[in-house]
């Protein structure tokens, strides 16, 4: 679709939201009041960027202050069927509530990120978790019947009888964590597993950085010879991005269902094409639980540039490239965590690690453990990590090795980043 045709469905789906959650949604009636504007004044999208902000802290204290569901919903408690909430590693959890039209939203969303990876009707989608309050995977399910796949659910099972499961039934599509995917192929390492018996030609991955951390995503690629995809979004927000099969260095924003704007985040201005900023999001099929030019926190370059593809969806440079709250300074030096990653990854004899950053008398220090494969050269891990980590960061890190199999494993958001106050 052409920019302008894209941007005009925006904003007519924009006008239509707001006229129906003015005067319904206690939290945006309240916030549109406080800020004088009412919604048949937004007529372009240059008018939308007069509406305020939103940010997390005050959908948590929507929620508090309106037990157990908060202010931020459009209809009656009866009017919604589904039940999600965020997993609270960042503070209180967030709880959100779709409607049967809003959870179609999510499935149609779900269907770019599947289709964007090339499935099809002829693919057998193997998700491999219980089913919590988690979004992500529910959602996943909905995309799947939204292009028809087969749907394989692998919950109630350890990570060998998913692997065995997915070979009986002949998998080609995983949608998981990027740390569970290299989980699983190191269960299938132990246990003497050839993974190459499961016909697996794709995954699809979500829920932390990885997939967009080249290291980590040759890593996932090498040892499934499988094609790697990376997909964003948050149970607030909706699945917002995908990579398609073009991989041009990115993902693709949903433009169709988000308003994407790329800000400063300390003083709010638009940061121009190119330069990394704040993403600051707004979903147009969630009249149920809308979020509006809301602070993700989450660190973006936007690319305008049409897609070898055919997509003319703008897209995330590099994907979602780290979170404004998860960096931390070591001796003058901006770090984040996906940072780290990629450059110890790097290191093939790597099989686990964790970062852990110290604070001693306002002075920060960079300690990694590094549990090696039992064929790894120590010294020569040793010289390979440290020398990426000074080339890179102009950081020497503390390195210790842990023996195999000690540190955690983790099959959903892996916490690998630590910060210690001596």
């Amino acid at each position: 679709m052409p920019r302008k045709a894209l941007e005009a469905l925006q904003i007519e789906k924009l006008r239509s939201m707001l006229k129906q959650i003015y005067g319904r949604n206690r939290f945006y009636t309240d916030k549109l009041d406080a800020a004088g504007i009412h919604p048949e004044s937004i007529k372009t999208l240059e008018d939308f960027k007069s509406l305020p902000l939103t940010s997390k802290a005050e959908l948590v204290q929507a929620q508090s202050d309106a037990l157990p569901f908060g202010s931020n919903t459009t209809f009656e408690e009866s009017a919604y069927s589904r039940f999600h909430q965020t997993s609270g590693t960042s503070g209180t959890p967030l709880r959100v509530l779709d409607t049967p039209e809003s959870w179609d939203w999510w499935g149609r969303c779900w269907g770019h990120v599947l289709a964007g990876a090339g499935l099809t009707e002829n693919d057998r989608l193997f998700v491999p978790f219980s089913f919590g309050p988690f979004i992500g995977f529910w959602a996943a399910v909905e995309g799947a019947r939204k292009i028809n796949a087969l749907m394989i659910p692998g919950g109630g099972r350890d990570s060998l009888q998913r692997l065995h499961l997915m070979k009986e039934l002949g998998t080609t599509a995983m949608c998981c964590t990027p740390t569970y995917a290299l989980r699983l192929a190191e269960v299938a390492q132990e246990s003497g597993f050839d993974l190459s018996e499961i016909p697996l030609q794709t995954l699809i991955h979500a829920g932390e950085p990885g997939a967009n951390v080249p290291a980590t995503k040759a890593r996932i690629e090498s040892v499934w010879n499988a094609k790697c995809y990376d997909h964003a979004g948050a149970s607030e927000i909706g699945a917002h991005s995908f990579e398609c099969e073009v991989q041009p260095n990115g993902t693709h924003i949903t433009e169709s269902e988000f308003i994407v704007e790329v800000l400063n985040p300390e003083t709010q201005e638009v940061v121009p094409e190119g330069e990394q900023g704040e993403l600051i999001i707004t979903n147009l099929g969630r009249i149920g639980y809308p979020v509006i030019r809301y602070r993700s926190g989450d660190l973006v370059v936007l690319n305008q540039q049409k897609c070898a593809c055919g997509r003319s969806f703008a897209r995330f440079e590099g994907g979602v490239l780290a979170r404004a709250d998860d960096m931390v300074v070591v001796r003058g030096i901006n770090v984040f965590p996906s940072a780290v990653e990629n450059l110890v990854r790097q290191c093939e004899t790597v099989e686990e690690f964790r970062i852990t950053v110290s604070t001693n008398r306002e002075m920060a220090n960079l300690a990694i453990e590094l549990e090696l494969s039992k064929t790894a050269n120590p010294e020569s891990a040793r010289k390979t990590v440290d020398q990426a980590i000074q080339n890179e960061l102009s950081l020497r890190p503390e390195i210790t090795f842990v023996p195999s199999g000690s540190l955690p494993r983790f099959e959903m958001k892996a916490k690998r980043f630590h910060l210690k106050n001596n």
